[in-house]
């Protein structure tokens, strides 16, 4: 198989960029499907050289799709998370990034038939629990589009929007059952609304806030803290130990700057994002509504480069309150579509 190459498509989605496979153009084994994408990646090593990685946790993602067993979606999407500097593919997380690039992926494999201007395209996502999420493309001319004028901070560049709607399930909002957890030392709230985050106050690390993102990561005691605070919340939200895991992501909160409810950032879990993930940015608006910081349904949570909408509806307050539906609005482009060819070797064992 990989002496004639693998078909992989590389698309944008959302503010990260990842390789979109087949579910059948890759080895069934985890094991050896996760060595595979390894060696198509180019890890282990920090600059991806010998691979088709970018070289930074954004840019090494990997999107398996194939169809659904289900009766509730047309496809089932793996989100893995290919680390650049080490020999490690976790599927712990999902990636909502990546989501945005699926609907499109689906339709232009055959997956799903276009169905006029606009095709839905029901996704089940495999990871880490198993939730439904469902995609709304524009399909003109019953094929994709991706020129648009939507503007989504986090990309540089418009493209045709994709929107995305997630239901709500009976999972507690806040694993922990406690509102207000003191972890590390440190006040904050660990919350999962499709992503396990937990939120600190900045002023409670000694920040403002608005640090850029590479101030912060060059900060050893600010990030020897964050990973205490999040080797204790992790095992609180029930995920035992997350010292070689990506979740949870710590979102640092404090008083919005640009109109929009809250200023954050956000450690993913030790490079600090440029932007924020689409579940993750889920989770911090379900937890602000659910704090009472948030009366409107569209909770508009500013970040490094832009802000990000999300329209959360709960029902219940505090400890009890559940997620009945959440809502975003992303772009995806296609940018290369063809084969790709792995190194030789084993990159595991």
């Amino acid at each position: 198989m990989t002496s004639d190459g693998i078909r992989c498509m590389q698309m944008r989605g959302g503010s990260s960029k990842g390789a979109y496979f087949l579910a059948s153009d890759l080895p069934a084994d985890p094991a050896e499907r996760d060595d595979l994408l390894l060696r198509v990646m180019g890890s282990p090593d920090e600059r991806q050289i010998d691979g088709i990685g970018g070289g930074h946790p954004l840019t090494s993602k990997v999107a398996v799709v194939g169809p659904s067993a289900s009766p509730d979606a047309d496809v089932d999407y793996l989100f893995l998370q290919v680390v650049p500097d080490k020999a490690i593919v976790t599927d712990a997380q999902t990636c909502g990034n990546l989501l945005a690039g699926v609907g499109p992926f689906a339709i232009e494999r055959g997956l799903v038939a276009a169905a006029g201007e606009t095709t839905t395209v029901r996704i089940r996502i495999m990871n880490p629990t198993v939730s439904l999420a469902e995609a709304t493309v524009r399909t003109p001319a019953g094929q994709v589009e991706y020129d648009g004028d939507t503007v989504m901070a986090g990309t540089p560049f418009p493209a045709a929007p994709i929107d995305i709607a997630f239901p709500g399930g009976d999972a507690p909002l806040f694993p922990t059952g406690e509102v207000v957890d003191v972890f590390a030392g440190v006040g904050a709230t660990a919350v999962d609304a499709g992503m396990p985050v937990v939120l600190v106050r900045a002023a409670d690390l000694g920040l403002d806030g608005d640090e850029p993102p590479e101030k912060l990561e060059a900060d050893d005691a600010l990030r020897a803290k964050v990973e205490a605070i999040r080797l204790e919340a992790g095992r609180a939200m029930g995920l035992g130990d997350v010292r070689d895991t990506t979740v949870p992501k710590i979102s640092i909160i404090s008083r919005a700057r640009m109109d929009g409810t809250v200023h954050t950032r956000t450690f993913i879990p030790h490079r600090v994002h440029a932007a924020i993930g689409v579940l993750g940015a889920v989770s911090v608006a379900a937890a602000l509504r659910a704090r009472g910081e948030a009366s409107d349904r569209l909770v508009r949570v500013e970040h490094p480069s832009g802000y990000f909408d999300a329209y959360v509806d709960l029902e219940g307050e505090g400890p009890q309150a559940r997620l009945v539906r959440s809502s975003v609005l992303r772009t995806a482009r296609k940018l290369s579509d063809g084969l790709v060819w792995p190194r030789s070797g084993k990159a595991i064992g």
